[in-house]
């Protein structure tokens, strides 16, 4: 009996012993990703991001139309080296690695990623004319009626 005991426990305990160590192998390639990768990702990814923020005038970081080539660059670089890393893409650590760049780059830029500017005045001056020219209307049209009230009785 206690002959049995012991074969079921050393079968339980291998059975675990597999578990353990496939689950960590696994658990390493998903995580072991972490201090490698951001290390690949600032090295490969962020320094060529980086001169070309550079190069690009700073009042321009937010337009979006001067930064959407750099910036998919930046992202298809991260993917890239997750692919050659073997790890899972998007990740953990990719989602820090664009909070940090967008706390250093994008910060001051306007939540819809448009520059803020006023409009051609080719559409701005009907939205100013058009209320100007009917207020002048309906006050004249009011002054116009209350000189003439022979018609109320």
């Amino acid at each position: 009996m206690a002959l049995g005991l012991a074969s079921v426990t050393s079968k339980q305990v291998f059975v675990w012993l597999v578990t353990v160590i496939c689950g960590a192998y696994h658990l390493g390639s998903v995580t072991g990703c972490g201090a490698a990768y951001e290390q690949a990702i600032d090295y490969f990814c962020l320094a060529k991001f980086r001169l070309d923020m550079q190069a690009l005038d700073q009042h321009r970081w937010c337009s979006w139309k001067d930064t959407i080539e750099l910036y998919g660059e930046l992202t298809n670089c991260t993917y890239i080296v997750a692919l050659k890393m073997d790890c899972f893409w998007p990740n953990r650590q990719v989602d820090i690695f664009f909070i940090q760049v967008h706390q250093v780059y994008f910060q001051n830029c306007s939540p819809t990623g448009r520059q803020l500017q006023d409009p051609p005045n080719s559409i701005l001056g009907p939205f100013i004319l058009v209320p100007v020219l009917v207020t002048l209307l309906m006050t004249a049209l009011v002054v116009w009626r209350s000189k003439r009230s022979e018609g109320i009785v």
